[in-house]
């Protein structure tokens, strides 16, 4: 037993790895974003354990009981809200440009135009993923970036950066950051959407 945020987390046995899915994973066999399998866990509807490292794992045979017990349940199958995406720019055109976009393959977007406005939109409402330019004043991206892995572990939040600005390190410095991707500016809107559906799904 381990001792996380006060409560007492199994971990997953050594053996037997490959029953064992991570949270990415587990999101992609439910279909679901990752936010809403942590949400899940910290429900207690979903068994989550935990490595020595503080990351999730969930066993494929608790996934495949979650959905069998959600879809005999009196209401039927849940619904599940429209994943929300957070994009943090300065630029008022570009956010407009990516919201219209991704809103109109149906997820929802909140807007920040700048990283103390993002962090702040973090303590909020958490998104699910996060669509983060580099080049902003005071606080750059680099730097939310630091403080959302700080504040909310390293795989509690997806993040997408992208930047006017680009040279050899800053996809190596995105991902040594625990971003997902990295896109250079001006960038294709259709491969940032592609982006964004294959880390939270259709």
């Amino acid at each position: 037993m381990a001792e996380v945020g006060g409560r007492a987390r199994r971990q997953p046995p050594r053996n037997g790895d490959s029953d064992w899915l991570t949270l990415g994973q587990a999101a992609r066999y439910l279909g679901v974003a990752q936010s809403t399998i942590r949400k899940w866990s910290d429900q207690g509807r979903l068994p989550a354990f935990y490595t020595p490292g503080g990351h999730r794992r969930y066993r494929q045979s608790d996934l495949d009981a979650f959905v069998a017990g959600s879809a005999s349940g009196p209401s039927g199958p849940r619904s599940r809200p429209a994943p929300l995406v957070l994009i943090v720019d300065d630029d008022p055109r570009i956010r407009e440009f990516v919201r219209v976009n991704l809103e109109m393959d149906g997820y929802s977007v909140r807007e920040a135009g700048s990283a103390e406005e993002g962090l702040a939109a973090l303590e909020d409402e958490p998104p699910d993923l996060i669509l983060l330019d580099v080049m902003m004043p005071h606080v750059d991206g680099w730097q939310m970036l630091q403080a959302v892995r700080e504040r909310h572990g390293v795989d509690s939040i997806q993040v997408i950066m992208f930047s006017g600005k680009v040279d050899s390190d800053a996809t190596s410095q995105a991902e040594a950051g625990g971003a997902q991707a990295f896109l250079g500016k001006p960038f294709n809107p259709q491969e940032l959407v592609s982006r964004t559906k294959d880390l939270l799904g259709n």
